[in-house]
């Protein structure tokens, strides 16, 4: 089978295959130039990031591709406007925007020409994405690593949702090979999200420790926790997810105040530092369902021609 290009706005991506933007740094400059050269869209993962350093990340993913560089930042992140407006301001080629739903980041959109991407779990807010001027959407179900809007499949959601709208559909959650684009693909997706298959390569901003960790994860491992923001996430077990699940992790002592609402049961942005540095105990490890399935840290470029191949094989 040949793949389709993807088009987002003016932006035609040769593979249609978007990198997931998985923060705390997980997602930067390397791993998303690393995409973006390979003819698919890397994300840099924002949330977390001073405007200073995402200032950075977006110029140095710029001096290591001429592909398509995109954010995604976290509508529950109090800085999110202003994460948004730096990136357009840098000349971002997109934005998308995940956990929650922003009106307000649709006209940032409008007024600077940059496409505004929006994470759907339903027909609905696929529906009002598209009428406030989204330029796609990606269709994220319960498979998917992070913060999850919905306990259903993509694969159950996005059909219904590709009937309901007229801009690009992306589907995301649980898409690890060749086969699975090919399948998303059939179901009449635009192109597909990958986050999990990534954040276990060699450019990802993950500690080597962290890889290690993804590589030893078994299916019965991934749990689901109760995050701040006020949506469940999806992570690998560890003595720190299973605290969370049983209550018992103490309260921050302090509070950088990151989010909009948060529920304070525990510190989300320094949990994700603390995995992304390599502290596997101690650190929330965010992670898709099908990790298990990945059997080797492999580059970047390596990943896309094995996927290529197996969709290639595919009559």
């Amino acid at each position: 089978m040949k793949l389709p290009e993807l088009k987002i706005g003016p932006h035609v991506a040769k593979v249609p295959i978007i990198q997931g933007g998985m923060a705390i740094r997980i997602s930067t400059a390397r791993l998303a130039a690393a995409v973006a050269e390979e003819g698919g869209i890397g994300l840099i993962a924002a949330s977390g990031m001073a405007f200073d350093e995402l200032r950075y990340e977006i110029r140095l993913a710029r001096s290591l591709t001429k592909g398509i560089i995109g954010i995604n930042a976290m509508v529950a992140a109090r800085e999110f406007a202003g994460l948004v407006k730096t990136a357009i301001d840098e000349g971002i080629d997109l934005v998308v925007a995940g956990a929650g739903f922003s009106r307000d980041v649709f006209a940032l959109g409008k007024e600077s020409g940059t496409p505004i991407v929006t994470m759907v779990s339903s027909v609905k807010v696929a529906k009002i994405s598209e009428k406030l001027g989204a330029a796609a959407v990606v269709v994220e179900g319960k498979e998917a690593g992070g913060h999850l809007g919905t306990d259903q499949s993509m694969r159950v959601l996005l059909p219904e949702i590709k009937k309901a709208v007229n801009i690009p559909v992306i589907g995301a959650g649980g898409v690890m090979s060749g086969q699975d684009i090919v399948d998303v693909l059939k179901l009449g997706a635009d192109g597909v999200q990958m986050g999990t298959r990534f954040a276990a390569s060699v450019e990802s901003n993950a500690a080597p420790a962290l890889k290690e960790f993804y590589l030893k994860a078994k299916a019965e491992d991934i749990v689901l926790i109760k995050s701040p923001v006020g949506l469940p996430g999806q992570a690998v077990n560890n003595p720190f997810a299973q605290k969370i699940i049983e209550g018992t992790v103490p309260v921050p002592d302090s509070c950088d105040a990151c989010l909009k609402h948060c529920a304070k049961n525990f510190c989300i942005i320094k949990a994700l530092i603390r995995a992304q540095q390599g502290d596997v105990e101690s650190g929330l490890v965010f992670s898709g369902e099908y990790i298990h399935k990945i059997e080797e840290i492999l580059p970047v470029k390596e990943i896309f021609a094995r996927l290529l191949r197996e969709v290639e094989a595919i009559n």
